[in-house]
């Protein structure tokens, strides 16, 4: 697989950005441009990319396309269909977002994000967006969620089955899986079961860990990979397994100290099972 993450450098073309991803000893990348940037600008990046063997992992469309309100739903949509559009222009592995939440709070929890009706209208959502644009070279994902859809392996699959999309895609991250105690202490169990049933359709993953607290009632926290109890030689080898190529994009931390230490572990855990990263 290949490992990225975000750069904080500044760079004002191709050249100076594949520096810096060099230099930090990636070979995956988040996407280096904007759905308002140029074509001949993103044309230039994409061929950067491909000459320095730098995988474009995403393209995030992060909004919530089934929101109840009927203008951030409109402006969530056409966010979907522009990232979706750069991310077919410049290459990218997947464009990612969420399903999206009834609540008040774009990526939050609500009792209706588990009906039936909720359900119905991600199929509708991701349909639109992908009817729209059409891409040819990449594929739109949802991310995994705790508290939406999809929520687990079973839920990802009865998604494919009914948005019934070629260019719909799985996106990986196993972090946001674990959402009891159960799912924690057996998460090389849900990892290994996850990728056997939808391995071939992951485009990308995304990496962090977690950890259980002692307090009541139930406190899991989102960490730095290597602090928690997320199985990484687990989650490594078995991504490994289903393509050498797919994108492994460390976030959600703080500063290029956090993103370092995070890679040194990552690297540290696939030295042990033979992996090169």
């Amino acid at each position: 697989m290949r490992l990225g993450g975000p750069i904080f450098e500044k760079y004002g073309n191709p050249e100076k950005w594949i520096s810096i991803i060099n230099s930090l000893g990636y070979t995956a990348a988040y996407c280096p441009v904007t759905p308002e940037t140029t074509e001949e600008t993103i044309y230039e990046f994409k061929v950067a990319a491909k000459k320095a063997d730098i995988v474009i992992a995403e393209v995030g469309a992060w909004s919530n396309p089934i929101s109840q309100d009927e203008e951030e739903r409109k402006r969530a949509i056409e966010k979907c269909w522009k990232a979706l559009y750069l991310a077919d222009k410049i290459g990218a592995s997947c464009c990612v977002n969420i399903s999206g939440s009834r609540g008040k709070k774009w990526d939050g929890p609500d009792e209706k994000n588990f009906t039936k009706e909720t359900f119905e209208m991600i199929v509708y959502t991701v349909r639109k967006i992908i009817d729209e644009i059409k891409p040819q070279h990449t594929f739109y994902t949802l991310e995994t969620m705790p508290w939406m859809y999809p929520d687990s392996a079973d839920s990802y699959l009865e998604l494919i089955e009914a948005i019934d999309r070629k260019q719909f895609a799985v996106h990986f991250d196993p972090v946001n899986l674990i959402c009891s105690p159960k799912r924690y202490f057996s998460n090389r169990e849900l990892i290994k079961d996850f990728i056997k049933r939808l391995g071939p359709l992951i485009k990308s993953c995304h990496a962090k860990d977690v950890i259980l607290r002692e307090n009541l009632t139930v406190h899991l926290d989102e960490t730095r990979p290597g602090l928690g109890n997320l199985s990484y030689e687990t989650f490594l080898s078995e991504i490994n397994k289903v393509d050498r190529d797919i994108p492994l994009m460390i976030e959600h931390l703080t500063d290029e100290r956090e993103y370092k230490l995070a890679a040194d572990y990552i690297r540290s855990a696939a030295k042990k099972i033979g992996i090169s990263l």
